[in-house]
C-alpha cells in the first residue's frame, strides 16, 4: 500500500475537517450574529448585586430602578443590560456607590491576569472565559485576550477562527514583527465587542504560531520592541478602557506565553489534582523559573500581585483527588485558591454547545442539582479571585 505525501494528506484532512466544522456549526450552533445571552432570575441578580431579593423588589416598587420583562407567573426576568442599568441606578442613591460599581477607581492599576499551564486539558480556557463572564456580570469592564493558536476561547463567542480570521483580525496583527509593508496594528483594530455586555474579545487563531517561529529571527536582527514587551505595549493602548484583562495562554512555555506573562500583574495556573498533572506542573514551574529569571534581569518581568493555583476538573468522588488536593494545599499554602473548579457534566455539556455554565438555560437543564453544584463552584472560585483583585487595589472585598 502506498501512502500520500504527508503534507498533502494533512492539508486535505484539514480542508475536510474545516468544511465539516462549518457544516456542523450551521446545523447545531447558533450563528454568531444570533448568539445571545439568557435572562437571569431575581435570585441570580440579587446575588450579583450583593443585595437581598426583598431589597430588589422594593427598589422596583419605589421606582428607583426600571421595570423589566416578566415571564411565567409574573416572575421578573433580567437581561445582562438590565443588570448593568440597575447597577448604575442603585449606585446613584447608595450610601456606598462602590458596592454596585466594584471596578477601578482613580489610582487603581489595570489588572491583567494570564492563565497558564504546561499541559492541555486542564480547563485553562474554560476557566478563563467563565471567570471573564462572571466578572462582567459583577460589574467589571473585562477584556479577554486569546493568545493560544488553537483559539478555543475565541470559539466560545461563536467564531470559527480558521474561517473568520483567514485575512487577519487576531492578536497576531497587534504583536507581529515588521515584514516589508506589513506591520503590526493598534490592538483596537482587532478588538471586538461580544454579545455579552461588559465583555470584549481579542481573538486568537492559528496564525499566532507564526509568532513563535518569527521571534528568533526578530531577536537576531534586534527588532524593537522585543518579544516580551509586545503584548504589554499593545494592551497599554486600551489601559483606560478596562478594569480587568484575562489572557488565555497556549499550553507551552513559548514566546507567546512569556510575552503574556511579562504583560501580567498576576498569574493563574490551573492544576488537575492527578499525579501526571502535578508532574507536568512541576516541570512547568522549573522551566518558568529559569526563563523568568533571565527576563527579569532584562527588564521583562516586574512585580506581581498574585501567583495563584486553581484546582480544576476536581472530582469530589475520587478519594485520590481529595488526598492530592489536601497535599497541594499543605505544600503551596495560601497560593491555592480556596474553592476548586469541580468536574461537572453541566460544564462539559455547556462547552459542547460553545457555552459556559452562565449561559445554560435553567428551564432546559435536565439536572438542576448538577447545574447548581457547578454554578456554585464557579461563583466560589470567581469570588476568591475577585477578592485578590480588590486586595491588589488596596481594598477589602467580601463577595
Amino acid at each position: 500500500m502506498s501512502y500520500p505525501i504527508l503534507h498533502d494528506k494533512l492539508k486535505a484532512d484539514a480542508g475536510r475537517l474545516s468544511e465539516a466544522l462549518e457544516h456542523m456549526s450551521k446545523l447545531f450552533l447558533a450563528p454568531r450574529e444570533e448568539k445571545s445571552l439568557r435572562s437571569f432570575t431575581t435570585a441570580e441578580v440579587a446575588e450579583l448585586l450583593r443585595v437581598s431579593d426583598g431589597y430588589l423588589r422594593k427598589a422596583h416598587f419605589d421606582g428607583r430602578i426600571p421595570e423589566v420583562e416578566q415571564g411565567a407567573g409574573g416572575k421578573r426576568l433580567y437581561s445582562a443590560d438590565d443588570i448593568r442599568e440597575i447597577r448604575h441606578a442603585l449606585s446613584q442613591t447608595a450610601k456606598d456607590p462602590f458596592q454596585f460599581l466594584p471596578g477601578r477607581r482613580d489610582g487603581d492599576k489595570l489588572q491583567i491576569w494570564s492563565t497558564v499551564n504546561f499541559k492541555g486539558g486542564s480547563s485553562k480556557t474554560t476557566t478563563t472565559v467563565t471567570l471573564g463572564m462572571r466578572l462582567a456580570l459583577r460589574g467589571y469592564r473585562v477584556c479577554l485576550v486569546d493568545a493560544d493558536p488553537q483559539a478555543s476561547l475565541t470559539t466560545f463567542f461563536g467564531y470559527q477562527p480558521e474561517l473568520d480570521f483567514r485575512e487577519g483580525g487576531t492578536l497576531y496583527d497587534a504583536i507581529r514583527y515588521n515584514d516589508g509593508d506589513t506591520t503590526r496594528v493598534p490592538i483596537t483594530d482587532v478588538l471586538r465587542k461580544t454579545y455579552f455586555p461588559g465583555l470584549d474579545l481579542v481573538p486568537g487563531g492559528i496564525i499566532l504560531s507564526e509568532y513563535e517561529t518569527e521571534t528568533p529571527t526578530a531577536l537576531s536582527r534586534g527588532e524593537q520592541p522585543v518579544f516580551f514587551n509586545r503584548i504589554r505595549d499593545s494592551l497599554r493602548q486600551v489601559e483606560d478602557d478596562y478594569d480587568i484583562i484575562l489572557i488565555d495562554c497556549p499550553p507551552q512555555l513559548g514566546y507567546l506565553t512569556m510575552s503574556a506573562v511579562c504583560a501580567s500583574s498576576s498569574l493563574l495556573m490551573t492544576i488537575i489534582p492527578e499525579r501526571v498533572d502535578l508532574a507536568s506542573a512541576s516541570q512547568f514551574l522549573t522551566m518558568a523559573s529559569g526563563v523568568l529569571e533571565v527576563l527579569h534581569a532584562n527588564g521583562g518581568v516586574g512585580a506581581y500581585d498574585n501567583f495563584a493555583y486553581l484546582l480544576t476538573r476536581f472530582d469530589t468522588a475520587i478519594s485520590t483527588q481529595q488526598d492530592l488536593s489536601e497535599w497541594i494545599r499543605k505544600l503551596l499554602g495560601d497560593s491555592v485558591i480556596e474553592t476548586p473548579f469541580v468536574k461537572s457534566s453541566a460544564v462539559s455539556e455547556a462547552g459542547l454547545a460553545q457555552k459556559t455554565i452562565f449561559e445554560v438555560d435553567l428551564g432546559a437543564s435536565r439536572n438542576r442539582k448538577t447545574y447548581e453544584r457547578a454554578i456554585n463552584s464557579v461563583i466560589g472560585f470567581s469570588n476568591d479571585i475577585e477578592r485578590m483583585i480588590q486586595t491588589a487595589w488596596g481594598r477589602d472585598s467580601k463577595p
